[in-house]
């Protein structure tokens, strides 16, 4: 392996949308020519808290896969596939779960907070309590030296280490321990200033055409302090704002500023110019999305040709953590 290896993924639940392409994809494209890279669309995760809810899995899949594509990732460069086309996976996550204590999974901060913010739904399972050991599982099968990760994700890095430190200590030095690569996550709240989520309906996908996108602009909530036009703001307070700081120049940054603290431009005029400069982010991903989606047939083969070769690396694996361990 002439790079270190990184391995990342994403959960297809659903449509992506800018937080995801700000939040992961342009990191992970910058980082395939880095990188020995391995992405994964991990749809056994999207059971742990959809369980109850398949019907829209394998359509994610691959509506996820030609979002990636249209971003950049390139199949020459990168690894793709789907996770539960490797067997392995499920494999190393038993085998590991035997040696995990529960205090372990219990004490990840994640757990404890999806807990509480995902009322409603029956979470009480070993799926959902055990998805770090799986995430661990998918780590270490490929012996990845690093993962770009949030600072919200560091703790489940540090679990997959304990995890590797534990069974190399049982069974000999088999698992290399991964790094965290921290990945600075812009602020890009949703269109109504809270968290951006397909569940709040307050999100921008990346397939979206670009009439729907101006007009979700014109509805997005600004600084409260602005009720009129001659009223001046601030862009620290206003989702509007932070979104011209993560696509906009600094040249429009400065007209937005200076404009908004003065009234000198009004929200819907502060809207317009954020289409301008997000078209030239997404314009090009969602024009590339609609040539990849002609030739579905290429993405499927794209995951399959990916699946092969992630096999190849996780049957390595699991042949010497079977031989650890004797079994």
């Amino acid at each position: 392996m002439s790079k270190p290896r990184i391995l990342s993924g994403m959960r297809p639940t659903g449509r992506l949308h800018l937080g995801h392409l700000v939040g992961a994809l342009e990191n992970w494209v910058r980082l395939q020519d880095e990188y020995d890279s391995f992405f994964c669309i991990v749809d056994w995760h999207a059971l742990t808290t959809n369980y109850e809810n398949t019907g829209d899995i394998r359509a994610s899949i691959l509506d996820n896969a030609m979002d990636w594509l249209a971003a950049g990732l390139d199949p020459n460069r990168s690894t793709i596939f789907v996770q539960s086309q490797v067997k392995e996976h499920a494999e190393l996550h038993l085998l590991l779960s035997m040696i995990t204590p529960l205090g372990w999974l219990e004490r990840v901060p994640t757990y404890k907070e999806q807990m509480n913010e995902l009322t409603g739904r029956d979470l009480h399972t070993y799926g959902f309590l055990g998805y770090p050991l799986l995430q661990g599982a998918d780590i270490l099968i490929y012996r990845a030296n690093v993962v770009p990760v949030g600072e919200d994700q560091v703790s489940h890095i540090e679990l997959t280490r304990e995890i590797a430190r534990r069974f190399n200590n049982l069974y000999g030095a088999v698992l290399p321990e991964p790094q965290s690569l921290l990945t600075k996550v812009p602020k890009l709240p949703g269109t109504d200033g809270r968290k951006m989520s397909k569940s709040y309906g307050n999100a921008i996908a990346l397939t979206e055409k670009p009439e729907i996108v101006k007009q979700t602009l014109k509805t997005m909530v600004t600084d409260p302090a602005r009720i009129r036009r001659q009223d001046p703001g601030n862009p620290e307070l206003c989702p509007v704002g932070d979104y011209h700081k993560i696509f906009s120049d600094e040249k429009r940054n400065t007209e937005v500023d200076q404009g908004c603290r003065s009234a000198g431009i009004g929200c819907i005029e502060c809207k317009m110019w954020l289409f301008d400069s997000l078209q030239k982010t997404i314009g090009p991903i969602y024009e590339r999305r609609q040539e990849i989606e002609t030739r579905k047939g290429d993405v499927a083969d794209i995951l399959d040709q990916g699946a092969a070769k992630a096999r190849i690396v996780a049957a390595e694996t699991m042949v010497q953590v079977r031989d650890a361990m004797k079994i």
